[in-house]
């Protein structure tokens, strides 16, 4: 059985602005197996990208990490210092960001912004370093690396920018490769080419990775595992065949049935989720989903639902759950 590389208890983060304080990320829960790819969806603001962010310390002010545990290995990270942050990032765990143009220094050639990573974490020199680049370039499907390393950003296109961020964040060969949103803008073509990539070097050097998307059917295609976000909480996890065949929160039921389909080659309608995400600024005391859910009851706007185990590797937080609930029968109060 794996190991678990990753376990997060509690995360708590919060941003503190002139209106008050928007509470992010509200108590998440997960863990992470050694070489696995857990999926994370849900709308935006859900808190996906806060709480990618959160574990690997990377939130600026005006936001602040609250309370909670970030164990990589059994090591708190969230007690760590800088310098020791500094040697963790990008050397067991690396990020691959939604925008690598912002994510790259525009004024500095790709091979510089790549060998200072190698040299960084690995000691080797110039001429190592730079071959090392070239190799990584190539791994990741770009055509005359050593051409690509003398060029700037802005010369190269969306789909081999990403390839050069995805370059950097596996040439330490990380445990843990957090890869937020990394093809949405890309063309349906590129972004099957990039996500193979990532596939083949995960299996290659044996990653874990969090693969951060709106987009279920990536998920579908290249997770074994996926946890479901709103309202900065976990609304439901576990395998991502049975939660998708099979959904147990009617925030998860929303999002696949918000899908596009097609029966005996006839388009369906859609069907979207009536409302709007809560307030974080004021959020609500009892489920997040509550106002937008069809299943709603009286306790769910009261009291918010613990975490129920499905088995023993699925759970979810939803009163639909609740065994007194539904023994009393009465889930539609």
């Amino acid at each position: 059985m794996a190991k678990t590389l990753l376990e997060v208890k509690d995360l708590k983060t919060s941003f503190f602005t002139e209106t008050g304080e928007v509470q992010a990320v509200r108590g998440v829960s997960f863990t992470l197996k050694k070489g696995e790819v857990c999926g994370i969806v849900g709308e935006s603001g859900s808190g996906k990208s806060v709480m990618a962010k959160s574990v690997i310390s990377l939130i600026q002010p005006p936001g602040r990490i609250k309370e909670g545990k970030v164990n990589l290995k059994g090591e708190n990270l969230l007690v760590k210092s800088q310098k020791e942050l500094r040697s963790i990032r990008g050397n067991q765990i690396a990020l691959i960001s939604q925008d690598p143009m912002s994510a790259m220094n525009p004024v500095i050639k790709i091979g510089k912004q790549l060998t200072e990573v190698i040299t960084r974490h690995q000691g080797l020199g110039k001429k190592a370093a730079e071959a090392l680049a070239a190799g990584l370039l190539r791994q990741v499907g770009i055509s005359s690396p050593e051409e690509r390393l003398k060029q700037y950003p802005h010369e190269l296109s969306g789909g081999m920018k990403q390839r050069v961020m995805i370059a950097m964040a596996i040439s330490c060969r990380p445990e843990l490769l957090i890869a937020d949103e990394p093809t949405t803008a890309l063309d349906v073509t590129i972004q099957a080419q990039i996500l193979d990539i990532m596939q083949d070097l995960r299996s290659k050097n044996d990653m874990a990775m969090l693969l951060i998307t709106h987009d279920l059917g990536v998920v579908s295609q290249n997770c074994e595992r996926v946890i479901v976000m709103y309202g900065g909480l976990v609304m439901e996890e576990g395998p991502v065949k049975e939660v998708f065949q099979n959904p147990k929160h009617p925030y998860t039921e929303g999002l696949l049935r918000s899908l596009p389909k097609m029966t005996n080659g006839v388009k369906e309608r859609l069907i979207p989720i009536q409302g709007t995400p809560p307030d974080l600024l004021d959020p609500p005391k009892g489920c997040p989903f509550a106002e937008r859910c069809p299943y709603t009851m009286g306790i769910c706007k009261e009291q918010m639902p613990p975490h129920f185990k499905i088995g023993d590797d699925r759970s979810t937080m939803c009163w639909l759950e609740d065994q007194e609930i539904k023994k009393r029968g009465d889930m539609n109060e």
